[in-house]
């Protein structure tokens, strides 16, 4: 009867030790689960920050490239009535073929007057 007990006494305590190592394994898994999550969180919060700061980049750039276009537009129409400008008074000074005249000659196909603007834009981007 006595070997009987003493089986089942280190059974159970072989059933305990078990039990204990799987109780701790659980608890060990159980703080890594909240570790990473505490930490997923803010690799989570640091990618959102990360692609904001991106987002607001770009937002700044598209903003400043709409900026030149703008100003781009002003100065070339602005050229273009300095030219006009320019050719009335040379009409004016005499002497010379009549603002007209001047019109007829001076007047270039599409893809030169396109040209022009280009070489303008170029020069105005290079200052």
């Amino acid at each position: 009867e006595k070997e009987i007990w003493n089986r089942e006494r280190l059974s159970l305590q072989k059933s305990l030790k078990q039990a204990d190592a799987e109780l701790s394994k659980l608890r060990a898994e159980l703080r890594s689960e909240a570790f990473l999550r505490e930490l997923g969180s803010d690799t989570e919060n640091a990618v959102l920050r990360r692609i904001y700061g991106k987002y607001l980049r770009a937002e700044s750039f598209r903003k400043a490239l709409i900026y030149q276009k703008k100003y781009l537009l002003l100065l070339l129409g602005g050229f273009q009535e300095c030219e006009e400008a320019t050719l009335a008074l040379i009409a004016r000074m005499g002497g010379q073929p009549s603002y007209t005249d001047l019109e007829i000659i001076t007047h270039h196909s599409k893809g030169f007057t396109r040209f022009r603007s280009a070489v303008r834009v170029s020069i105005a981007i290079s200052r």
